[in-house]
């Protein structure tokens, strides 16, 4: 799986300016990504809905005890909507990958390939189970550190999806590496999610490009803002 991620180099991301913005919903606040159970408190498995595409309606279960929180369906909803003229073909990260649920409908939905990152072996050994249980071959999962693996990868992707833990200092160290090592592709896009009201910083020349807000979160693409882009093109 590394040939289609290694074989094409080109110009790096650069930043502009305001985005579209959109609210979804507010539930009392979107929980963090990765949390924890009460001490003596056991986690029981999750259910992971894929939403459409190839695989709409599947319910993937999360193995019990991890530290999962997929990214809420009315946003992934959004998010996808927003990269429906993106998806065919694509080259994908899913980084800080945890249940895989970002990279799944982005294969579900069109995406050629999908490179999973995640650093704990029981979410990784979790997230092959599901691939293989979906005949996923054109996706991949590396046990692995995802600032780590940035700070040496090679090639250019599509589109790089970044939900590390929530208020964790690691979006913008992925944000700096993969801009520094021109890690996104011409015309790709970036998902990042942040604490409400502490927009992170982008490096380089990227833009903030759609954003919305689910509860504590926001969310948005981020990517190069061309000359002829307008806020009506979609990200």
């Amino acid at each position: 799986m590394q040939d289609w991620a290694q074989s094409i180099r080109g110009p790096r991301p650069l930043w502009s300016q305001p985005a579209d913005h959109v609210l979804v919903g507010d539930n009392g606040g979107m929980p963090p990504k990765h949390s924890r159970p009460r001490p003596g408190q056991r986690r029981p498995p999750g259910v992971l809905r894929i939403i459409a595409g190839e695989w709409r309606g599947r319910r993937l279960r999360l193995p019990a005890d991890a530290a999962l929180r997929p990214t809420p369906e009315r946003v992934r909803e959004t998010l996808f909507n927003w990269l429906a003229p993106r998806l065919a073909g694509a080259r994908c990260i899913d980084a800080f990958a945890g249940s895989g649920a970002l990279g799944l409908e982005a294969l579900s939905r069109g995406a050629a390939a999908c490179l999973f990152l995640e650093q704990s072996q029981t979410s990784a050994r979790a997230l092959r189970d599901t691939l293989a249980s979906l005949a996923a071959h054109q996706a991949r999962v590396l046990t692995a550190d995802a600032i780590g693996w940035f700070a040496q990868a090679e090639g250019q992707y599509d589109l790089i999806f970044l939900d590390p833990p929530f208020d964790s200092p690691r979006l913008g160290e992925a944000l700096s590496l993969i801009e520094a090592r021109g890690l996104l592709a011409p015309g790709g896009r970036l998902y990042l999610e942040w604490p409400a009201g502490r927009r992170p910083l982008l490096p380089g020349a990227l833009a903030l490009l759609r954003e919305g807000r689910a509860g504590q979160v926001s969310f948005g693409l981020a990517g190069v803002k061309e000359a002829e882009d307008s806020r009506t093109i979609p990200a």
